[in-house]
């Protein structure tokens, strides 16, 4: 029982706020397709929201870290209910297991150039970021770590609506796959985009 409510929770909070805060977080980095001003302006606004701190502690930093132990433990230690499904699906959780832990190492990283650099003092603005991806190896790292992102959350609806009994049927789950992959695409061209327009914003208009 105790396994039940953690899974469905664990699933719940993938999407709702995790899944909520990804999307958000890529459109405020989308900006950067308009230019420095017009990012600086979007990242601005989101440091400036009243109850910031306690918003990013309990809606943000909280979920995440729970989403991220639990999915670690899933991971290594869980035991998992794939055999009723067919090769494509278990290939879909095993993605899943492997994006989730390369995650876990992006985002620590991420949030340690960014957030953490921002609390000693340092710009998170265009220039930051431009800096960072100037890198190959960011670049390629940042790359991965959209893909990863857009992939966890996009085959983690599909899992959010079996947990929750949204799809029960063959169809529904079918329709379902269908939706993930578009949310997938659809996010992913968003976040590569606004990676290249950071190395240049011409580039992401082309």
């Amino acid at each position: 029982m105790k396994s039940f409510f953690n899974r469905r929770l664990h699933s719940l909070l993938g999407v709702i706020p995790v899944g909520v805060f990804l999307i958000q977080h890529f459109i405020i980095n989308h900006f950067a397709v308009y230019g420095a001003s017009s990012f600086n302006a979007a990242a601005h606004f989101m440091e400036s929201l009243p109850f910031r701190y306690a918003l990013e502690i309990f809606v943000i930093f909280l979920p995440l870290l729970y989403h991220a132990i639990y999915g670690l433990y899933i991971a290594f230690l869980g035991k998992s209910n794939t055999r009723r499904y067919g090769f494509f699906r278990n290939i879909m959780f095993m993605l899943q297991r492997v994006t989730g832990v390369f995650l876990v190492i992006f985002i620590a990283w991420h949030v340690w150039e960014t957030r953490v650099a921002a609390a000693f003092g340092a710009d998170v603005n265009y220039d930051m970021m431009a800096d960072i991806l100037s890198s190959p190896f960011m670049l390629v790292f940042y790359i991965a770590g959209v893909l990863a992102a857009t992939f966890h959350f996009a085959n983690g609806l599909w899992s959010f609506a079996v947990s929750w009994g949204l799809t029960v049927t063959p169809r529904s789950q079918k329709i379902m796959t269908y939706v993930s992959i578009t949310v997938f695409l659809v996010l992913s061209y968003i976040g590569i985009r606004a990676i290249i327009a950071f190395l240049d914003p011409a580039l992401a208009n082309m």
